[in-house]
């Protein structure tokens, strides 16, 4: 049975992410902040798939030394970790240049710094067994610098997407491999004003697409595939102008 830890599982994407996985058979290691959250999902996913094992454990990704423990810990009351998902993030941040170096300091040090410590993490394990699977959540807004509220976010998602790449590079011809997820609009409690768009998808299909990529272990993918694919070569080869209007 294969054993998958999910930073950030406490809602949206990882919680659902987690339901999808144990409905497959994954035994799971959650965390996140909000323990009471994560209790509760324990229970809903052992009622609902009573052979899947469900360890949780409070965890705030920017207490780096935490991260370290957490996932020994995972590691050691599970017997191994096959996957690990680097999904915690921050959706928060402001215009460069508006007094909100706060919001955007925190954004980097919650999506980046914060995954860095994460794949480190991971990476020991994997080395020491001699294999695992990487999967890095980007964004689909690391594909192109991104304006205004997501300027800070669009960049940390980038670094990310290229954290994961080289390590994949690392452990090439290995047992160890490497995911990098790129999704487009995707229900959640980071979605905000994006709720409003027409491109928005819902969680559970969203999240469908996510775990396919995850279980055939893509390189990369960007999920849903439509319209997230075709975007893609559109958003990449728009002039700023334009991408300054649908931001």
């Amino acid at each position: 049975m294969t054993t998958t830890l999910i930073t950030g599982a406490s809602s949206g994407l990882g919680a659902e992410m987690a339901r999808q996985l144990a409905a497959r058979g994954h035994d799971l290691a959650l965390c996140a902040r909000r323990t009471d959250r994560l209790e509760e999902l324990r229970a809903e996913v052992t009622a609902a798939h009573p052979g899947v094992r469900v360890a949780v454990r409070a965890l705030d990704v920017t207490d780096h030394d935490a991260v370290f423990r957490v996932f020994d810990e995972f590691r050691d009351e599970l017997g191994g970790l096959d996957k690990v998902v680097v999904n915690a993030g921050l959706g928060k941040g402001q215009p460069l240049g508006t007094g909100r170096f706060d919001a955007n300091r925190e954004t980097a040090e919650t999506n980046f710094i914060g995954a860095l410590a994460q794949t480190e993490a991971a990476a020991a394990i994997f080395r020491a067994q001699g294999h695992g699977h990487l999967v890095m959540v980007s964004s689909f807004s690391a594909l192109r610098g991104m304006p205004r509220n997501i300027t800070t976010y669009a960049a940390t998602k980038a670094g990310v997407a290229h954290l994961a790449e080289g390590f994949r590079a690392d452990v090439h011809g290995t047992d160890i491999k490497v995911t990098v997820l790129y999704p487009g609009y995707i229900e959640s409690e980071m979605s905000g004003t994006a709720a409003r768009t027409p491109l928005m998808t819902s969680t559970e299909k969203g999240v469908r697409a996510m775990v396919e990529a995850i279980e055939k272990e893509k390189a990369s993918a960007r999920v849903p595939a439509w319209p997230w694919v075709p975007l893609g070569v559109v958003v990449k080869r728009l002039p700023v102008g334009m991408l300054r209007k649908m931001s």
